[in-house]
């Protein structure tokens, strides 16, 4: 179901600012209007707004997410650019959704280092603009189950943390309990990477934290 955003909107910039977003309802960025991803949308109440700005869709007001698609990941200046603005503005939790295909397959880790190294963003492949559909829905319904719990302040909402998770999983020789083990410990990929050798080793042990630290310098000279 479409709707109006006039009396929700904080801003018409709002990559500036707050954006209050109604639970239940996601916002879409009117470019999208008619796209496979927005048919997908089932059981979800769907708001175009012609000025979210750099975000493509907001299923909660702290979330902004950007849609990468094939093009954008062969020929990533464009989307590199909108996601450096994004981060200046720094006012929402960002997931990047990269359509990572057969034909984009093999431009995705260098995007995944820009987004998670350089910009402490939280990135995660998609094969089509269903299943982006799927996890945008999710992130709705999870939304609405933290409205009605006193403590929803203190909890991030289920699906970023399982993305963030595969992020840092996808650090070469990192298994699942050593990732998550870091996460608990640092909560952020920024610290992750800003993290000593030291640091990491209390944590993964010696020879871990130096593939960790060794991963994260070559990153940055890349």
């Amino acid at each position: 179901m479409a709707g109006n955003l006039n009396e929700f909107s904080c801003t018409q910039t709002p990559e500036r600012a707050c954006m209050r977003v109604p639970f239940g309802h996601v916002l879409i960025n009117s470019k999208w209007r008619n796209s496979d991803l927005t048919v997908a949308l089932q059981g979800i109440n769907v708001i175009f707004e012609d000025n979210l700005g750099y975000v493509d869709f907001h299923p909660a007001t702290h979330i902004g997410v950007v849609y990468a698609t094939e093009a954008d990941l062969v020929s990533q200046a464009s989307i590199r650019r909108k996601l450096a603005k994004l981060r200046k503005a720094n006012k929402v939790q960002v997931l990047v959704m990269a359509e990572k295909t057969a034909s984009s397959s093999q431009y995705y880790q260098s995007l995944q280092k820009f987004v998670a190294m350089e910009l402490g963003f939280i990135i995660t492949p998609v094969p089509s603009q269903n299943e982006a559909a799927g996890l945008l829905a999710q992130m709705v319904h999870t939304e609405n189950k933290l409205e009605s719990n006193p403590f929803r302040k203190k909890r991030k909402p289920r699906n970023l943390d399982e993305c963030l998770l595969a992020t840092v999983q996808c650090i070469p020789k990192l298994g699942g309990v050593k990732a998550r083990k870091l996460l608990e410990q640092f909560q952020s990929l920024e610290a992750i990477s800003a993290a000593s050798v030291e640091e990491l080793s209390g944590v993964v042990g010696k020879a871990s934290a130096q593939n960790i630290r060794s991963f994260f310098d070559s990153c940055s000279n890349t």
